[in-house]
């Protein structure tokens, strides 16, 4: 099911067999993809050849859209894709009727042309088929289409802004939830009521700064 209104310059329809990742995996990992991974296909591909906009820091973007028979580690089987393949990838993640977005800033390993190192995952949650709010901003440049469409599904709302900005400003909101998860868990635990009174204080604060 294709979420996005992408020209038909851009569609691809190929699917990818699960064993053409076979070398970038041990059996455990080859064991997720059998039973977790229903089926995958490139859908699109956005780059110069099929929109007619170039890219400086990141040249293409795929969009790749996999059935899934369960929820279950799936972010550690889209690390491996995404550590496998060198350009930019959007994942379209299907499970009975919901879907889940999820894409990686990342750069080639120095030492490894054939490998990628992630820079930050952006993912959204679960949503119903129909709810899709996302869509490619198809103008300026590729680098723009990307950083524009990370900005949409990041937890944070930074419109305008270099992905390096987003990516900063996403990793300390998370340090920020860590802290606050960690503050809940352990005022719950508390039996002693002035420390509890001073930990719910230290939960205020770090909550005002959400």
């Amino acid at each position: 099911m294709s979420l996005f209104n992408l020209p038909k310059s851009t569609i691809v329809d190929r699917i990818i067999p699960k064993n053409a990742f076979d070398t970038h995996i041990n059996h455990k990992q080859k064991k997720l993809f059998t039973e977790i991974i229903e089926k995958i296909k490139w859908t699109n591909k956005i780059s110069r050849d099929t929109i007619n906009l170039e890219g400086t820091e990141i040249s293409e973007i795929q969009l790749f859209e996999i059935q899934v028979r369960s929820k279950e580690n799936l972010q550690d089987i889209l690390e491996i894709m995404d550590k496998s393949i060198p350009y930019h990838i959007i994942f379209l993640i299907f499970f009975e009727n919901q879907f889940l977005l999820s894409t990686s800033k990342k750069h080639i390993n120095p030492t490894n042309e054939d490998r990628a190192i992630i820079d930050w995952t952006f993912t959204t949650v679960w949503f119903d088929e129909k709810s899709n709010i996302y869509q490619f901003n198809l103008s300026q440049n590729i680098d723009f289409i990307y950083t524009d469409f990370c900005s949409q599904i990041a937890s944070i709302a930074i419109e305008n802004q270099p992905i390096g900005v987003l990516i900063t400003q996403e990793r300390d909101q998370n340090k920020l939830q860590r802290k606050i998860n960690q503050l809940e868990n352990a005022i719950n635990k508390e039996k002693q009521f002035n420390k509890k009174i001073s930990l719910n204080l230290e939960l205020q604060r770090l909550k005002n700064k959400d």
